[in-house]
């Protein structure tokens, strides 16, 4: 079985852990994982609040300049690096999606935040003073509840959580005041679901517009409105955005992702790629690698 980009889970990050949560200061987290320095994939949910540090993070190869008080936060599955200068401190948590559903009992709750969406836009954030505080100090009371458990202690971290997932999206998210999703935003929002379920063998967005019951032009339109891209170009960009993840791994030749991805040749994934980023994806890959 051909090996793909390295996958951690929380089992293979030994640090204070409790159920399905990993949760730390970074400083020591950092120091005990070196090789998360280099590009890798969480089969998590991750999320890091910095309070000290400067130097750069990567999430799917666009980077970011490290901030105190900035917090990041990364869905499943994407690719990410780090390369700091100096001290760099603040606080993890590592979590997976049965740890908060369990709680909630929502189908699909973490999509209602912005941040959980995989956009890059919403994911990274930096804190105005005072909400940083009030972050910084969920935090603490988060790591006191680990080390120190008391009575119900799974559930207050699940509450302090939730606490600082409220209160960042509500920094994050600009919505009428009753806070729910038009029927468009929902559309689109069902739309990028089904796409990140079908990318590899779904290719056309007048197929998805029949899964979503409405006509090609309608969800053209939707796209265009709210993201100022067309149907198709979501499909591309999700389909380009994992050959990227794939060309990270060099055990993997160019057939190899061409065939995962579905492409009916070598060629013709080349070319797409070759369009859309204007570089091969031999050329890219030794980017990434010299990188």
């Amino acid at each position: 079985m051909i090996q793909s980009i390295p996958v951690y889970d929380i089992c293979s990050l030994s640090d204070v852990r409790q159920d399905d949560l990993l949760a730390s200061r970074f400083a020591p987290y950092l120091d005990s994982h070196k090789n998360l320095f280099f590009p890798h994939r969480h089969s998590f949910y991750h999320l890091v609040l910095f309070t000290d540090g400067s130097g750069s993070h990567s999430i799917d190869f666009e980077n970011f300049e490290v901030k105190p008080r900035q917090i990041y936060f990364m869905i499943p599955g994407q690719v990410h690096s780090w390369n700091f200068d100096g001290l760099t401190d603040g606080y993890i948590i590592n979590f997976s999606e049965s740890f908060i559903q369990s709680f909630v009992l929502q189908p699909g709750y973490l999509t209602n935040f912005s941040f959980f969406s995989g956009s890059l836009k919403d994911a990274v954030i930096d804190l105005p003073e005072d909400s940083y505080g009030v972050v910084k100090s969920l935090f603490e009371n988060i790591l006191s509840e680990i080390i120190k458990p008391s009575l119900s202690g799974s559930d207050m971290v699940r509450l302090l959580m939730l606490e600082i997932f409220i209160h960042i999206n509500r920094l994050n998210v600009q919505q009428d005041t009753t806070g729910k999703l038009t029927y468009n935003q929902t559309l689109l929002k069902n739309y990028n679901k089904l796409i990140e379920q079908h990318y590899t063998n779904i290719k056309l967005p007048k197929d998805y517009a029949e899964l979503l019951y409405i006509t090609p032009n309608h969800l053209n339109a939707v796209c265009k409105d709210l993201v100022g891209l067309s149907a198709g170009e979501l499909i591309r960009n999700r389909t380009l955005l994992e050959a990227k993840r794939l060309l990270t791994n060099p055990q993997l030749s160019i057939s190899d992702i061409a065939f995962k991805l579905n492409f009916s040749d070598n060629s013709y994934f080349t070319k797409f790629f070759k369009k859309m980023e204007n570089i091969t994806p031999e050329e890219f890959r030794k980017q990434i690698l010299k990188n």
